[in-house]
């Protein structure tokens, strides 16, 4: 079975027993890449202890300062959330979230997004993702360990890519890079600011979060990327002809 291009990211881990324990999952699952995003003691001897042979996915592992570093290059993204449901983000069951990880990473890296023990996710972290996943739990407590919940997204993905059921094509162009996405939500930023398009609730700062959200879930391509920063460069040039005063 081909190694897929499947990042596990930790954001901020606190414990180095459960960096170990995430890699031994991922080489039981015959995954390889593990991104640390600032954790709190690693390298670590009880890394090593708990990771129990899966030494050659900790010395390969990758330590970055932020998440946007872990997820450079990355077409679809999916980050792991305790949520059953939110009015903003599209929420997937693991085995479905599994599947869609295995049919994206075939056309460029695709990543799964694991948050601190105590406090999980940020909302800014969660929004860089098209998706969240939700592992079923008992609502009596329903709390999963960070290395056990890396161990069930692991086994689902190793399950996707043998299983004979049949996944959903990609589509042709590749997903646009998180990258890529970054520079579409400073385009919109700028010219919101430019057209004096402001957020009416009545906090009034929400706007770029919810348009964020919104083509998170749309999960545009680099085509489409690039259709939508022709029209916000259109606007912008519409509102600066040559010559002459804004519109």
């Amino acid at each position: 079975m081909q190694t897929p291009d499947i990042r596990i990211v930790l954001v901020s881990p606190s414990h180095p027993g459960n960096i170990g324990a995430a890699a031994r999952a991922m080489k039981n699952m015959d995954l390889s890449c593990l991104v640390l995003v600032n954790p709190r003691q690693f390298p670590h001897a009880e890394a090593s202890a708990r990771a129990s042979g899966a030494d050659d996915v900790l010395r390969a592992a990758r330590v970055v300062p932020a998440l946007r570093q872990a997820l450079a290059g990355c077409g679809y993204v999916l980050a792991t959330t305790a949520r059953e449901r939110d009015q903003y983000f599209r929420v997937l069951d693991v085995r479905e979230a599994a599947a869609r990880l295995v049919a994206e990473c075939a056309r460029a890296p695709a990543a799964v997004v694991f948050g601190a023990e105590r406090s999980g996710l940020s909302n800014d972290e969660l929004e860089m993702a098209h998706a969240l996943v939700r592992i079923p739990a008992s609502p009596a407590y329903a709390s999963l360990n960070l290395a056990m919940a890396v161990q069930l997204v692991a086994y689902e993905l190793y399950r996707a890519r043998g299983a004979a059921a049949p996944v959903s094509a990609p589509l042709a162009a590749p997903l646009a890079t998180t990258e890529e996405l970054e520079r579409l939500y400073a385009h919109f930023h700028e010219v919101l600011e430019q057209i004096d398009f402001r957020d009416r609730t009545h906090s009034g700062t929400h706007l770029m979060a919810r348009i964020r959200r919104l083509l998170q879930r749309a999960e545009p391509d680099q085509n489409e990327v690039n259709i939508l920063r022709g029209i916000l460069t259109a606007v912008q040039n519409r509102r600066r002809p040559a010559g002459g005063e804004p519109r």
